[in-house]
This record gives C-alpha cells, structure tokens and sequence, in this order.
C-alpha cells in the first residue's frame, strides 16, 4: 500500500506533484539540493491550495491539512522510508541517470520508482537500477493541480504490479492516464513539440509575427494558447531539450530543432522564468 511519496525536485513540476499527492492524503517529502528552491515550493503550494480554496474547489480547512503532510529535505537520504518516489528535476538525462542510480541504493527494496520525464526512455533510466521492473513513467501535465492527464509510460521491463499500483495512484488524484510506449516524446510531445518547433520555423522563416502566429493557431485551431506563448510557458530550454531527444531518437530530420530555438536558449531566453522568450514578460 502506498502510504508516503518522496518527490525529487522542488521545480515547478514537483511542488505540482507534491501538492497533488499531499492534497488527497499522502505523506511526501519533498526533495531538493537548493533550500531557496524547497521555501519557494513550500510558498507556491500553499498560494495555490488558497486559490483552490478561494474558488471552493476545496475546503477551507484542506489548505493547512494538506501542508501539514508535506516535508521538505536537502539530503536524498530522507527518502529512505517512501513507498513510491517520482523524479521530477530539469529534463536532463545525465542528472536523471545519476539521481536513479543514487535513489535505487537509498530507498526500500519493495518502493516503486517513476520519472516525470516528458521525453527521456524510461527503459534506460530503469536500466541503471537494480530494480527495472518497479521502473516508471508518470508524467504530469503542467499546471500539476489543474491538468488532469497523466501519461503512464512502462519501460521494456515494467512489470504489470508496477503499472497497476501507478494507475491506482493516477485514479487516486481523481486524474485521467494515458498509457503509452516507450518510445522518444511518447505521446504529448511527441505530437506537441514538433508543433512547436515548427512555429518557431514559421517566426525564423518571417512567415508571419510571434503575435499573429499565436493569434492564428488560438483563434484558428481553439487551442487556449499560442505554440509560442505555450512554449515560453513550458520553458524554451525544456522544449529545445524534449527536440534534441526527439531528433537523436528517431534520426529523422523532421525533428531538426529550429535554428532560431537553439539561439535563444544560448542567449538565456528561456521564456517566462527569464522574463524573455518569443514575447516579453515584466
């Protein structure tokens, strides 16, 4: 039975995580090497429960109930206890490797391991473990509190105990799975990032402004937001990171990141978080 969650991470997805998992009665402890990262979570989660509260999605009394049950830590040993850990830091595969190889060496035998990554195999992060068959994808939609899919990806080894305990917790947050293969982007970015890319191709080509790009697709396809507005939202180094997997994966030129992409992530325009990305934010 799953009982505590240790969440790596104190990003914008993994205090998501934590609010979620916290909110419909889990213990979690919230993992990151940064202490103005885990206070700033801690800030993010409460504000967000008040606006939950705020428009009755939740009690009153659930906002401290739910903190209350949320633990932060700088050391990855405080983990130790979880039944179920998921992994939600920058979409890197090197810092993902090395935090499955620490992770599998701290917690229990018996607990359940999961990445929130959007697009990194989950067959090879389970391959550094010692326990590839309780190995999972589980990758939350941003915002974590409002969106209600979670893609459910099993590595070559997930065993079906695995992929059963991670669907029951899925239906425990009152959310909606989408089961996919194992393969680069699964199925959200593997649909949406080349969208992306592709207006980003539109904007370098001069085929039109950020401005009318974004008003096209909003207005023209009901989509909430623009591709470009949506790709500063996510961040633009994480979209860049999501299509280099895409293109290393599949060797296919039609996922060549767009040159313009590449140029802003080396400058520092990463979208919202930097201020500047395909529009400019105060």
């Amino acid at each position: 039975m799953i009982s505590k969650v240790g969440v790596l991470g104190a990003g914008q997805m993994g205090n998501g995580i934590a609010h979620v998992f916290a909110q419909f009665g889990y213990q979690v402890v919230l993992f990151d090497i940064a202490s103005s990262q885990l206070e700033k979570a801690v800030v993010t989660i409460k504000k967000n429960l008040e606006r939950q509260a705020k428009k009755e999605i939740i009690e009153e009394s659930l906002v401290a109930e739910t903190m209350s049950r949320i633990t932060t830590t700088e050391s990855m040993d405080d983990l130790a206890d979880v039944d179920f850990a998921i992994e939600a830091v920058t979409e890197k595969e090197e810092l993902k490797l090395d935090i499955f190889r620490k992770l599998d060496g701290i917690v229990k035998a018996d607990a359940y391991l999961a990445s929130n990554t959007s697009s990194i195999p989950i067959t090879k992060i389970a391959a550094v473990t010692e326990r590839p068959e309780k190995v999972i994808g589980m990758h939350f939609m941003n915002p974590v509190p409002v969106m209600t899919l979670v893609e459910v990806i099993r590595g070559h080894a997930t065993s079906d105990e695995t992929f059963d305990v991670t669907s029951a917790l899925v239906a425990k947050l009152t959310k909606e799975q989408a089961v996919s293969q194992d393969y680069p982007g699964f199925i959200v970015n593997r649909i949406l990032m080349p969208m992306i890319n592709e207006a980003a191709f539109a904007l370098y080509e001069g085929i039109a402004t950020a401005e009318d790009i974004d008003k096209g697709m909003k207005l023209g396809t009901n989509q909430p937001m623009g591709p470009l507005t949506l790709a500063d939202f996510i961040g633009l180094d994480t979209c860049l990171a999501i299509m280099e997997v895409l293109y290393e994966g599949f060797k296919d030129p039609k996922y060549r990141p767009c040159p313009l992409l590449v140029k802003m992530v080396n400058a520092g325009y990463m979208g919202r978080k930097s201020g500047r990305g395909f529009h400019v934010y105060e």
